[in-house]
């Protein structure tokens, strides 16, 4: 079998690309790019080798991502987003009989999983919980008003947050699997915006109930610190880096083909595309250097728990939302009005569009406003070349 990235790569190409225009445009599921995903056995992929998948990396989900985002941004996105649940189902519930056999369902029937962790009521605190785990002997029921729950109708499963018990304060919460034949959705709002519009993110009710078992066996304090939050700005980042890596290719074919329109001149966007390579470059050299360093830190609480590399993750997600957009908009004034149009092999006004999403998702003023808390804690700057 080929390399994971070959793979996505493949399905990218051939398949996520030509249903990307239908995908935006009418607002719905990239269903055929994840019939492919999942006949390419790529939605299970960081399942580790023991539990039947390939052991991935987070390297390896990031590339993933970036190369599904130059064809496809809805694709690219849901795709991340299932990554993230899949990551924390992975690092967080080896140690429960039920989460390993979990990952054996989803490297072998490859699963779609989904995540409501927003709810209204709580002002898109993701570390805050109305609802509760109503608990009954061995089981559970669950009832919670999420105000986005991402491709919810089209997943075949969710991870939920709620508070621990009724009891437990606001911000004690546990994160639970509920798969499908567990829980019913009542949709309570639509999604008619103006980019990633193929995500369907919708609001719901989410009903659920199912084993104790099923909860993931740390608090979710815990997995969020540790796995959620730096897998969510890192596989996002990829995202944002492939939107703007397409963008900056059709910026560089348009110019080549003034070259060849105009012999013996330099055209006038040659030095603006100079400048869109180089603000690449660096969006892309951020998010290298923060994968990495994730990658170092996974083996140590201590090291994922410190203020230095929540504030590290929390700019990977903000910088990289910020220069998605500038490079967009850069790749635009390269191409001039074919880059405007919405039709043509040079427009670039669906890559903008979805990109626009970048900065409010997880706002970044309020991911600001905790960088600048946990700073005035920081006293001493981390080692740039440790």
């Amino acid at each position: 079998m080929t390399s994971p990235l070959a793979r996505a790569r493949q399905v990218g190409s051939e398949v996520a690309a030509r249903h990307a225009e239908s995908v935006d445009r009418d607002a719905r599921f990239p269903h055929e790019a994840f019939s492919a995903l999942k006949g390419a056995r790529l939605l299970g992929v960081m399942v580790p080798r023991a539990h039947g998948g390939e052991g991935a990396s987070i390297a390896d989900v990031v590339a993933i991502c970036h190369a599904l985002g130059q064809h496809c941004s809805s694709t690219a996105l849901i795709y991340a987003m299932h990554q993230i649940q899949l990551a924390c189902v992975v690092r967080h519930g080896e140690g429960s009989a039920w989460h390993r056999g979990l990952m054996e369902r989803l490297a072998s029937e490859q699963l779609l999983l989904a995540s409501a962790t927003t709810e209204a009521g709580v002002g898109g605190d993701v570390r805050s919980s109305v609802c509760a785990l109503e608990h009954d002997g061995a089981r559970f029921t669950l009832q919670k008003n999420a105000s986005v729950i991402s491709y919810g109708a089209d997943a075949d499963g969710i991870l939920a947050t709620a508070r621990r018990a009724p009891d437990a304060p606001a911000s004690d919460q546990s994160i639970v699997v509920v798969l499908k034949g567990d829980y019913t959705l009542e949709r309570t709002s639509g999604w008619d915006t103006m980019g990633m519009r193929g995500t369907c993110s919708e609001g719901f009710v989410l009903r659920a109930s199912g084993e104790i078992a099923q909860v993931l066996p740390v608090p979710y304090a815990d997995i969020s610190a540790q796995t959620m939050l730096p897998t969510t700005h890192l596989t996002w980042a990829g995202v944002w880096l492939g939107i703007a890596s397409d963008a900056v290719s059709r910026a560089r074919a348009f110019t080549r083909a003034e070259a060849r329109r105009k012999p013996g001149t330099t055209p006038s966007g040659a030095a603006r595309l100079a400048e869109t390579v180089n603000l690449l470059q660096l969006m892309r050299a951020n998010i290298v250097a923060a994968t990495r360093d994730y990658q170092r830190a996974m083996d140590s609480v201590e090291a994922l728990t410190a203020l230095a590399f929540a504030v590290e993750m929390n700019n990977v997600k903000i910088g990289s939302s910020q220069m998605a957009t500038q490079v967009i908009n850069h790749a635009l004034l390269v191409c001039g009005l074919a880059g405007y149009r919405n039709d043509g092999p040079y427009s670039v006004t669906r890559h903008l569009r979805d990109a626009h999403s970048a900065a409010v998702m997880i706002n970044n003023d309020r991911i600001l406003a905790n960088s600048a808390g946990m700073l005035l804690a920081l006293k001493d700057e981390p080692e740039m070349f440790a």
